[in-house]
């Protein structure tokens, strides 16, 4: 489905009407094979991986999303199959999260499989929800559960364990398809101070959620919310293991005190710096911050 426009995706450009009295709001994320996806990964999945790790950032913006463009680099040998697959997920999350293609660019590389996203989102002029927001007094939340692409990526890398195949399924799923909070866009935009989209995981996007507001954040371990499988997959490490995975792809935000909704009261925001998480009253040191890029 190409969008408002593109002109049937017949031109070299499209052209991207303003909405009146609001905001648009731009991202763009890539992921590779053997990086962000695997290599036995079925094509639908990939496609929809490609596009929901954009509509996370959307969300955690406070905007709705709109449109995207899409860049391919293929490896030699890619089959007319693949590609069908790849674009029938495409299609079925143009069509429910209501996002429409406006064009890009597909090329061969020597490389691994490699997708680029850039989305366009509309947000209520000035209303755009940013990481600098934090307040000393603010409470953090958190949508989802945390850590279960972690462990579905745990799974795949054969670490062993005792999962029925419906657990197994949940948490290998996650890691393939995130489910990102398109739905709460609106309603963070009424309530958050500032937001952060969890990518690299939950105390490293805290992190930087923290150094932008110059605040300090401290993070109840009980607090987080963890799916059962995951819990049963890691068991006494599942805490520290699930904070620094990585992949969640939910909102983590700042706001006033005993709100309740969709999501998780995991913290609070003090005067400082930094990130803290506490277990059991202890200030627990962590083997990994999150996923680092570079």
């Amino acid at each position: 489905m190409a969008g408002e426009g593109a002109f049937g995706l017949k031109d070299d450009a499209a052209l991207i009407r303003s909405r009146a009295r609001h905001d648009l709001v731009v991202t763009t994320d890539a992921i590779s094979e053997s990086t962000d996806f695997l290599p036995s990964d079925p094509p639908h999945t990939i496609a929809q991986k490609a596009l929901r790790v954009n509509l996370s950032d959307l969300a955690a913006k406070g905007a709705e999303p709109a449109f995207y463009l899409l860049n391919l680099s293929l490896p030699h040998g890619v089959r007319e199959d693949w590609l069908a697959a790849f674009a029938a997920g495409l299609k079925a999350d143009q069509q429910q999260f209501g996002v429409a293609l406006l064009g890009g660019d597909t090329g061969a590389t020597d490389g691994p499989l490699s997708i680029a996203v850039t989305a366009f989102g509309f947000v209520p002029s000035g209303r755009m929800v940013r990481r600098s927001g934090a307040k000393v007094g603010d409470a953090v939340y958190v949508t989802g559960t945390i850590g279960d692409s972690g462990g579905g990526l745990a799974i795949f890398k054969r670490e062993r364990h005792s999962l029925s195949e419906a657990e197994r399924d949940q948490l290998t799923t996650r890691y393939r398809v995130p489910e990102p909070a398109v739905s709460f866009a609106a309603a963070l935009r009424g309530i958050a101070h500032a937001a952060i989209d969890v990518s690299d995981g939950l105390i490293a996007d805290l992190g930087h959620l923290a150094a932008a507001s110059g605040v300090r954040i401290v993070v109840q371990g009980e607090q987080v919310p963890l799916s059962a499988p995951l819990r049963a997959l890691w068991t006494d490490k599942a805490v520290t293991r699930a904070v620094t995975a990585g992949d969640d792809y939910q909102i983590a935000f700042t706001a006033p005190p005993s709100l309740e909704g969709p999501f998780t009261a995991i913290g609070r925001v003090e005067e400082g710096e930094g990130v803290d998480l506490l277990l059991g009253g202890q200030k627990l040191a962590l083997p990994s911050g999150g996923y680092k890029h570079f």
